[in-house]
């Protein structure tokens, strides 16, 4: 079905996943980002096996232009990916501690390095923001309302941290830091990207990664904090039960969706 709401306009590109100043707080889900009632559902596909990095760049690259000339609806795309780092427009140099360990990739995501593996779900996010709301800074609150909720169906709370973009649980179990902090894990990231208000690259959320890989690189560039996952949480849930549950609350941020 071809979208009728063609993208005539062709804006300079936008910031990359910039850091929300304040979201909304309250009942969830406390931003809602859907399209018109007369948009079309959301695709949602979900990809078996291990998609190379490389393969899912160019898919992204094509759907977006198509999204943006009318000539696709939205999508949101389920994959996992081999071993690998990838490199935000905010990377440094240093922040790669192991360089030689698994490929690296330079991305036009916004954020800095993080790990995509087996076990982990990443989730594209191609969304028509013309449709519903230009406002990049509402759309990553909205991301994280949609993982926070989807956390919270197993009990797990995520948070919010001021400067920290992405999902955090509060970790009381383990050593403070030195300052006496309560220690904080991140266990879902968000980096986007977006051309003629049309997102891409998206969210991952750590269901049961190996972990230890993740020490390769310093996470998003956050010294101190560490990084969990559900199963590590004592969560032992599947990557389809983990999937029926983001698409759940996926349709409660963002509007319906339809198998791609």
């Amino acid at each position: 079905m071809v979208d009728q709401h063609a993208a005539a306009m062709k804006p300079p590109a936008l910031p990359t996943t910039p850091a929300p100043a304040a979201c909304a707080t309250g009942g969830w889900p406390a931003h809602v980002f859907q399209a018109g009632v007369d948009a079309p559902p959301v695709e949602w596909l979900v990809s078996d096996g291990l998609v190379a990095y490389d393969d899912a760049v160019a898919f992204m690259e094509d759907r977006v232009a198509r999204i943006a000339a009318g000539e696709a609806r939205e999508l949101a795309w389920l994959v996992e990916h081999p071993p690998l780092y990838t490199a935000g427009t905010s990377a440094k140099a240093k922040d790669l501690v192991a360089p030689g360990r698994f490929p690296v990739f330079e991305t036009g995501r916004g954020g800095q390095f993080t790990y995509h593996g087996p076990g982990q779900r990443v989730v594209y996010v191609m969304l028509d923001l013309k449709r519903r709301r230009p406002d990049v800074r509402a759309f990553v609150c909205a991301l994280e309302d949609w993982l926070i909720g989807t956390l919270a169906s197993f009990n797990i709370t995520g948070e919010r941290r001021e400067g920290r973009v992405g999902v955090w649980v509060r970790r009381p179990e383990k050593a403070p830091l030195a300052d006496g902090t309560m220690r904080e894990d991140k266990v879902a990231a968000i980096g986007i990207r977006v051309r003629r208000w049309v997102s891409f690259h998206g969210v991952s959320l750590n269901v049961e990664p190996e972990l230890e890989h993740f020490s390769g690189i310093v996470p998003c560039g956050v010294q101190g904090h560490g990084v969990a996952s559900l199963v590590e949480l004592g969560i032992p849930v599947t990557m389809p039960e983990v999937d029926h549950v983001l698409r759940q609350r996926f349709e409660s941020v963002f509007g319906p969706t339809t198998r791609a």
